[in-house]
């Protein structure tokens, strides 16, 4: 039986999401580390995505490597000395990346409302094209609908991506028996050629380590 559905010519958004993707497929050598997030020990109610934000940029400036830019015509790389973090939007017409400026200089009130700000901007299609560019890394924070880990894309010139998976609750070994812990999957995807898989490894320790703390 044959097919019946009909060819859709992809437009606008959707249209630079494919060239993007196909981009980064081609000049990117992409490897992922993964590993949990223990939430057991905090405080009352948080706000997830600023807490993430914030580990990110503890990570980055624990590991510079991974707040970068690099050129692989050159093989020359940036260290970027702000943190400005791309925040993955999922919307009808395709994928937006604004970027959250200065993200370092930020305490979880304004990284909560630099999101609020962003998400309405794209939503309402007024976000600046300037915007949409220039973030020194990003995160997917994809476990908002579903799905513990990923491969989330890394976009030149950025060389590396966050993706945060699904909340769930898991048993954990602990001294003298179990207990049941919050934890939330992290998924690390850098450019190989910009990094070496042990400054990856301790950017994720120092991303997790962040995320454990009580507040």
């Amino acid at each position: 039986m044959a097919a019946s559905g009909q060819p859709e010519q992809l437009k606008g958004v959707r249209r630079n999401m494919a060239r993007v993707m196909a981009d980064a497929h081609a000049k990117v050598v992409p490897t992922t580390l993964v590993d949990d997030a223990d939430l057991h020990a905090w405080i009352g109610k948080q706000d997830i995505t600023a807490r993430l934000i914030r580990a990110i940029v503890t990570a980055c400036k624990a590991v510079p490597a991974l707040n970068a830019w690099f050129d692989g015509e050159t093989l020359s790389r940036t260290l970027h000395p702000q943190v400005d973090v791309g925040i993955a939007v999922d919307t009808e017409d395709g994928l937006f990346v604004p970027a959250l400026r200065n993200a370092d200089m930020l305490d979880a009130r304004g990284i909560r409302e630099g999101i609020n700000r962003l998400r309405a901007q794209v939503e309402s299609r007024t976000i600046p094209a300037s915007e949409l560019t220039g973030y020194t890394i990003s995160l997917s924070n994809f476990g908002m609908f579903a799905g513990r880990y990923a491969t989330p894309v890394v976009v030149p010139p950025c060389v590396a991506i966050v993706g945060a998976g699904k909340l769930c609750f898991d048993v954990v070994a602990v001294i003298g028996g179990i207990e049941v812990h919050r934890r939330l999957p992290i998924s690390l995807t850098f450019d190989h050629r910009a990094c070496t898989g042990g400054e990856a490894a301790r950017f994720l320790k120092a991303l997790l380590d962040d995320l454990a703390l009580p507040q």
